[in-house]
């Protein structure tokens, strides 16, 4: 059920601008962010059990950072958002005009989910 549509592979790739565009690099940025987490956190746990080495240490003292908590988070929500929003419109093609008003509603949701897990995971962090 999708549009049909005859594009290069080639012209498909080069960045048209726009937030449509920056929404679906985004999504795949944060769909290799999210396999790399998760590879890293299988890695971390063979490693503890298996060999309770120092690596599975530092892994643990990277992804257990505020920091990087703040990064995988934004990871996890933009990528579910996105999807949502990228279902939705393969569902109803029909509504594929009003992309950009589905990519605004996206953030409308985005900033305040985030801004709000981002602000407990500061307040944690800071709190000690």
């Amino acid at each position: 059920m999708s549009v049909g549509r005859s594009v290069p592979f080639f012209a498909g790739l080069k960045y048209q601008g726009g937030g449509p565009m920056l929404a679906w690099m985004l999504h795949r940025i944060s769909g290799v962010g999210i396999l790399l987490f998760v590879g890293m956190h299988v890695m971390a746990s063979f490693f503890m059990q298996q060999m309770g080495s120092d690596w599975a240490i530092a892994i643990n003292t990277i992804y257990e950072s505020w920091y990087f908590q703040l990064v995988v988070v934004f990871i996890v929500i933009f990528h579910a958002l996105n999807g949502l929003r990228i279902l939705a419109l393969d569902i109803w093609p029909q509504f594929l005009q009003y992309q950009r008003e589905a990519l605004w509603l996206e953030w409308l949701v985005f900033v305040p989910v985030y801004g709000l897990v981002a602000f407990f995971i500061v307040q944690r962090a800071l709190a000690g």
